[in-house]
């Protein structure tokens, strides 16, 4: 059967010599697959192009019961990306924000919360003037409570430990267990405040931003075994002083 949904372009994979395989989290049915026919002609070109990472679609979708891949009809962009696809920095956070989806969100059920964040985040990042250089730290470290592993940051205590196993602080380290010590346990509750609207205003060095970005990959990976090794992060990690 037919049905009208909105999208977020995860990725795109190559299939055979005739179809690529693109993978949207859609507003009404989480992650999906669908076939991309492939082309030489104008049209195709345009229809392809309407696949890069982070695009924002609509369409119409045919799924039969029982059969991995859908098709697609009818598709429109709901948005230009213009700013993402073009600014370097942007392009480089938007290929994190892709690498970091598609391997953290498998479910295949409606979750307008989680779908309606990712979109707002990728229009802001192609909105905003301001630096970005905070933006995928604030955007991993919010992805989070969407997820179910946001960091219990009621119990922070300054000089307590992270206990990453755990999502907690602690007065010491539990032995066993993953922790980050006070020195960097205490960015967390400053992470808390970040938001995509103030974000602009925390002032770190690169080497800062990079230990952070690393430690709340290392805690992702505890608690999502197919997250894996990501190759975007080192991209990120060259940019921004």
């Amino acid at each position: 059967m037919r049905e009208k949904l909105n999208g977020i372009v995860i990725n795109i994979i190559k299939y055979n010599e005739k179809h690529n395989i693109a993978h949207i989290y859609t507003d009404k049915l989480g992650m999906t697959s669908f076939l991309v026919r492939l082309g030489t002609t104008h049209s195709a070109r345009m229809r392809n192009a309407m696949f890069m990472p982070l695009s924002l679609i609509e369409f119409e979708a045919n799924l039969q019961p029982g059969r991995e891949l859908g098709t697609l009809y009818d598709v429109r962009r709901t948005a230009s990306l213009m700013s993402i696809y073009s600014d370097p920095m942007k392009n480089a956070i938007g290929m994190f924000v892709s690498e970091l989806l598609s391997h953290t969100i498998h479910e295949q059920e409606q979750n307008m919360v989680l779908y309606s964040y990712i979109k707002s985040a990728i229009l802001r990042l192609e909105d905003s003037k301001a630096s970005v250089a905070n933006f995928h730290i604030c955007f991993l470290y919010r992805l989070g409570q969407f997820i179910g592993i946001q960091p219990d940051i009621d119990s922070y205590r300054e000089g307590y430990w992270f206990n990453m196993n755990e999502g907690v602080f602690t007065q010491s380290p539990h032995a066993g267990m993953k922790s980050l010590p006070p020195a960097q346990a205490q960015v967390l509750p400053l992470l808390s405040r970040m938001t995509f609207d103030n974000m602009h205003h925390f002032k770190f060095s690169r080497e800062q931003r990079n230990e952070m970005l690393e430690n709340i990959l290392t805690y992702y990976r505890l608690h999502h075994s197919t997250l894996g090794t990501l190759r975007s992060p080192e991209v990120l990690k060259q940019l921004f002083v």
